[in-house]
């Protein structure tokens, strides 16, 4: 469903993607994983026309995602605040979206009522501006954004970032419950091992903008990215 082939991206002389060949099939939940610099959120945003790649394409449904808009109808991403519109309450930036994807206002209504545990619109902190919000609020606000067509493909960057513990209890069960089933492609980075090793079918280990390891989740394949980690740190 999502390829990528002979992908380069560099940042001056610093290569910071560099994915000869990836495919990640449909329903497949593909977690990335890697330190701070390792490339993961510039390979999210080449997923999704943020950036153009140097040489190479990542392509969804065989098509190079910065030829056609196609694969805007079926994806769903937040990479991070900039995907906000600060200016607007949570509720008037889920009716633009819904505006977007041509839903109407009983089906959005529908749809945030089902996210309710996850953030709460008829409270009084959801009456303010996004820009006023917290950390955490504000990330709920674009995971919701996000999830609100119902994508084919949801790409998320560090989705629990920011969020109490009984918040990423509640994400991962909204992420797996749509995904478990094969009706969505997920495709997340975290640092947190944990969650990737709840939630993901797949696991990619990202360093210097390469993919060293590609897993399929077991109890062997964590416990080997446990010891890269800790590898690390007994390094510095």
């Amino acid at each position: 469903m999502i390829k990528a082939e002979n992908l380069l991206k560099k940042f001056g002389n610093t290569v910071a993607v560099d994915i000869p060949e990836l495919s990640i099939r449909e329903g497949e939940i593909w977690g990335l994983v890697g330190n701070n610099g390792a490339g993961k959120t510039t390979f999210l945003r080449l997923m999704v026309d943020l950036l153009k790649p140097d040489t190479g394409r990542i392509l969804s449904k065989s098509i190079p995602v910065y030829q056609s808009e196609h694969w805007k109808s079926y994806t769903g991403s937040f990479i991070d605040n900039n995907f906000l519109i600060e200016f607007l309450t949570p509720l008037e930036y889920f009716k633009f979206i819904s505006r977007i994807y041509e839903m109407g206002r009983n089906d959005l209504y529908e749809k945030l009522e089902s996210y309710d545990h996850f953030l709460n619109i008829k409270t009084p902190e959801s009456s303010k501006y996004i820009r006023q919000l917290s950390s955490g609020e504000k990330h709920k606000v674009g995971v919701i954004g996000a999830l609100l067509s119902d994508p084919e493909v949801l790409i998320l960057d560090e989705p629990f970032n920011f969020l109490d513990p009984s918040s990423q209890i509640i994400l991962k069960k909204i992420l797996g419950s749509g995904s478990r089933n094969k009706t969505r492609t997920l495709i997340l980075s975290s640092h947190n091992l944990n969650h990737i090793s709840d939630i993901c079918t797949r696991v990619a280990l990202m360093e210097k903008g390469k993919i060293i390891k590609d897993f399929q989740n077991n109890r062997e394949s964590m416990s080997e990215i446990e010891d890269y980690f800790r590898y690390q740190t007994d390094k510095s």
